[in-house]
């Protein structure tokens, strides 16, 4: 019998898919350690509790083995599985060309990542990409779907059949990450993204809320719940900050050295944890949930074993000891006062720290003069928009060194104000007049990674950008339309020219609203 397709199995009102990660080696399929994976893969493909498995791309930043190496053996057994597909190693057009391949062999389930920093590698550390960014690869992806265009000939592609997935990070401490994080989710689901997996994470509260606001905001995406078997060295890690994005609280690492020190070394505790996450996740109305971490699979048999046993109405109970939130946490819904987890009400502080922040205007002047200039003079509907446009078709025209004089003028005044690296193909206007080029490690143009703690960058220990950003707009009562633009894609043609001809004179992403062409 055909194994149920993974989008029909989240698509069966109540049901409660279960999806376990594999995480591929460094090596040969036929090495000891990949045949070990490709042994345990197929023991998980085995349970039929088990609907998907989810193959791994170069987490954390490591060369590994390719996902749908491991996947094809998987494929030819009637297995589904998910491809993991990050921007960090790759040009738009190698995973153009990954996507025809996986679309031709079979693989129609897709994550779609930016993915983590490159890390060391033969003879160094390697060269992030990130040409494009998650919601980039959705946009690609989804145009696949419908029959790529190709600009030159004319003709549309046959179309692909992806079933795209993204992720959030939500269990973050600030209201300036937290809330990107769910706009930027927003946008991902209107990008094409149909399931949706949360960052691990260890607060029952938290995990409500991403729930509430997927209901409030009424996005066609099944959420699936992460729920990482834990380990003293992983929370050690995790609380150390060393996996981007991943948090353990200092209470939850206290319990973790505590039993970790027992005689089982905190199998019996961590594996309980494990349980009453996928218990609490069925019980507040995820789609499924998503098993990971370092185990066998008779391990993962346990925690699923050990879930079943608890009564249909224990999850609320067991959401109680899933509390493990940090002090001063942002939190998007006041607090059901009965559960202790969300209500359907917006926070009383939220509410107000909007309302504050509107009387206090404490943005950059370079900020505010900025604006003044974009609106008057970007804007078509500002009063020096027609004159600076007309004024740049005779700069084209012109001979090249007027062309070269026009740039140079442009980029004396954009080089100290926002360390501008004459990409060509301006994104300030999109990000409240901060530089993604300069700042950002990933050059993120789509709202924010999710690799901040405590809202600095993973990578440059620096404010994010789309924080920044966030607490700008939040100024003019803007923050709210912050992601609602079109996908921008930039156009790496347009690298060492101006930007401000190129936005006048319609060549920048501005004039494309979103819709490209192969």
């Amino acid at each position: 019998m055909p194994p149920t397709p993974f989008r029909e199995c989240l698509g069966v009102p109540g049901s409660f898919s279960l999806a376990v990660e594999l995480v591929t080696a460094r090596g040969v399929v036929t090495a000891e350690r990949s045949r070990a994976l490709v042994d345990k893969a197929r023991a998980l493909a085995d349970d039929p509790r088990i609907d998907v498995l989810s193959i791994t791309d170069n987490p954390g930043g490591h060369a590994m083995l390719a996902p749908d190496t491991l996947g094809t053996d998987l494929l030819s057994r009637g297995q589904e599985v998910i491809i993991h597909l990050a921007c960090k190693d790759w040009n738009r057009n190698a995973l153009e060309s990954r996507g025809w391949k996986l679309a031709s062999e079979g693989f129609d389930n897709v994550l779609c990542l930016s993915g983590d920093y490159p890390l060391a590698g033969y003879g160094g550390s390697a060269a992030p990409v990130f040409d494009i960014d998650s919601i980039g690869l959705l946009k690609l992806y989804s145009d696949m779907n419908a029959g790529l265009h190709v600009a030159r000939s004319g003709e549309r592609l046959e179309r692909t059949n992806f079933f795209l997935g993204c992720v959030v990070t939500n269990h973050k401490l600030h209201e300036r990450e937290v809330v990107p994080q769910y706009q930027k989710l927003a946008k991902k689901v209107r990008t094409g993204a149909r399931f949706v997996i949360n960052q691990i994470g260890y607060n029952a509260r938290k995990d409500d809320e991403l729930l509430r606001y997927i209901a409030r905001e009424n996005l066609s995406v099944r959420p699936l719940a992460n729920v990482f078997l834990l380990s003293r060295p992983a929370a050690r890690a995790f609380n150390a900050g060393r996996i981007p994005g991943v948090i353990v609280t200092e209470e939850l690492l206290a319990l973790a050295e505590q039993h970790g020190g027992g005689a089982d070394k905190g199998r019996s505790f961590f594996l309980d944890l494990a349980a009453k996450q996928v218990a609490v996740a069925r019980g507040l109305g995820f789609s499924g949930a998503y098993l990971g971490g370092h185990a066998t699979a008779e391990t993962f048999f346990e925690i699923l074993d050990r879930a079943s046993a608890y009564a249909d109405d224990d999850w609320r109970e067991l959401s109680r000891e899933l509390r493990f939130g940090r002090a001063g946490e942002f939190y998007l819904f006041e607090p059901d006062p009965e559960t202790g987890l969300s209500s359907d009400e917006l926070s009383g502080k939220y509410l107000e720290s909007r309302r504050r922040r509107r009387t206090d205007l404490r943005v950059p002047l370079s900020y505010r003069f900025s604006r003044v200039v974009h609106r008057t003079v970007f804007d078509p509907e500002g009063s020096l928009h027609e004159p600076a446009r007309s004024l740049y078709e005779k700069v084209d025209a012109a001979p090249k060194p007027v062309g070269r004089a026009a740039h140079l003028v442009e980029q004396a005044a954009k080089v100290p104000m926002f360390k501008c690296r004459d990409c060509g193909d301006c994104s300030l206007p999109d990000i409240a007049y901060v530089c993604p080029e300069s700042i950002c490690a990933k050059n993120q143009r789509n709202g924010p990674c999710g690799g901040t703690r405590d809202g600095l960058c993973e990578v440059y220990d620096t404010e994010c950008i789309w924080s920044q950003a966030y607490e700008r707009l939040k100024a003019y009562g803007e923050e709210q339309e912050m992601l609602d633009n079109p996908v921008v894609l930039k156009d790496n043609a347009l690298a060492r020219t101006s930007a401000w001809a190129n936005a006048l004179l319609g060549r920048d992403h501005q004039a494309k609203a979103g819709e490209f062409s192969g």
